[in-house]
């Protein structure tokens, strides 16, 4: 399961968000929702498809993909030499795929602000900062390492020590491991390290309830907005997702029943929720596509990054499915919807046998054949 880390600041929401997400989850139909920790949830992902395809195979289960969600301690300046709790903060953060960095982009005098005022772009690169000064202790240590090793004349040190060379001066620049290109080779030995600044990041900007609807039309004037809109520039030019969310709103709406829940969003004007807002781009930032699996009496969505072979694929469900893989039979979701049947679908020829090198596409169905 991919893992997101809500990170940010004390004071600008991520709990309230976390536990948002978590409610959410605890109340969606169908779905063993489970709080593994006080500080983890699992949150499944809202998927029209997979419904579409519930009422085609009607199965006894309907179980949607999901992500999980990790409240991380609030980071304070210092984080990266110990400050607050930030060896915590740190060491729970390299667990993750991803980052959710919740900013705050709401003024309120009864919620203090950590650094005395509202200022949204200082908040993201304090955070930063200290996640660029983690990495470069990180790949000192390597540096140090590589270096005792030189001596064994292996090439791969030699390549390890100047990919370090060159990853401590961009960092040093404030560039993030995350926006340099580099050659696969490179590509591999950078996941080795677990930079923190590797990781893909969304920018959560949590405005106020009032401002909501607006930002999402696009014609917001207020403060929020230019908070939001400073923030969205800054992840467009570094390829990353950022979108608006009011985590108090979200929290107050798990309250109510879905239809409730519905009736206020088209009141206030918002199309959907915030949190199906946040799973989706969470899920676009991890570049991950769905398939499905029919057979037997569950119906199920599986995530796996963009570009997955089908054996691969197969091993998410089971390690023996890869092992032993064979072939799948594969159509889209689009077509089994409209076919109604996998049985139709051979009838007409759009059911197809792709093998071992077939590349999964978004929206596939699936049956896999194995040897056990």
């Amino acid at each position: 399961m991919y893992s997101m880390g809500i990170i940010g600041l004390p004071n600008v929401g991520k709990s309230t968000l976390f536990n948002a997400l978590t409610k959410a989850a605890a109340l969606a139909a169908n779905y063993p929702f489970c709080t593994i920790e006080p500080n983890i949830g699992i949150v499944p992902i809202p998927d029209q498809r997979l419904r579409e395809i519930g009422k085609v195979m009607q199965p006894e289960k309907l179980t949607p993909a999901a992500i999980e969600f990790i409240d991380i301690a609030g980071l304070v300046r210092g984080a990266s030499r110990g400050e607050g709790l930030g060896n915590q903060f740190l060491g729970r953060v390299r667990e993750v795929d991803a980052l959710v960095h919740v900013i705050r982009c709401f003024a309120d005098d009864n919620v203090s602000h950590v650094e005395g005022d509202l200022a949204a772009l200082r908040d993201r690169d304090i955070v930063q900062t200290e996640l660029l000064l983690a990495d470069l202790q990180t790949l000192e240590r390597r540096r140090e390492k590589a270096s005792r090793y030189l001596k064994t004349g292996e090439e791969r040190y030699k390549a390890e020590l100047k990919l370090v060379d060159y990853l401590m001066e961009q960092l040093n620049q404030g560039i993030a491991a995350r926006n340099l290109e580099l050659k696969e080779d490179d590509q591999a030995l950078l996941s080795e390290f677990r930079l923190l600044t590797s990781l893909p990041v969304l920018y959560c900007a949590n405005v106020s309830a009032e401002e909501l609807a607006d930002i999402i039309a696009g014609d917001g004037s207020g403060p929020c907005s230019r908070h939001y809109e400073e923030l969205k520039a800054v992840a467009d030019e570094e390829g990353s997702g950022c979108i608006a969310i009011a985590a108090q709103l979200e929290a107050e709406l798990q309250e109510l029943d879905d239809d409730e829940r519905q009736e206020f969003l088209t009141e206030l004007g918002i199309p959907n929720s915030g949190l199906d807002r946040l799973v989706r781009a969470a899920y676009q930032q991890l570049d991950l596509v769905t398939f499905y699996t029919v057979k037997g009496p569950e119906t199920r969505a599986w995530i796996i990054p963009r570009g997955t072979k089908a054996p691969q694929a197969a091993g998410r469900i089971h390690s023996d499915m890869e092992r032993g893989f064979i072939r799948a039979e594969v159509l889209s979701a689009a077509d089994l919807i409209e076919l109604g049947s996998f049985a139709r679908a051979r009838e007409v020829g759009t059911l197809r046998s792709e093998g071992k090198e077939y590349v999964v596409q978004d929206g596939d169905v699936m049956l896999i054949r194995f040897n056990v």
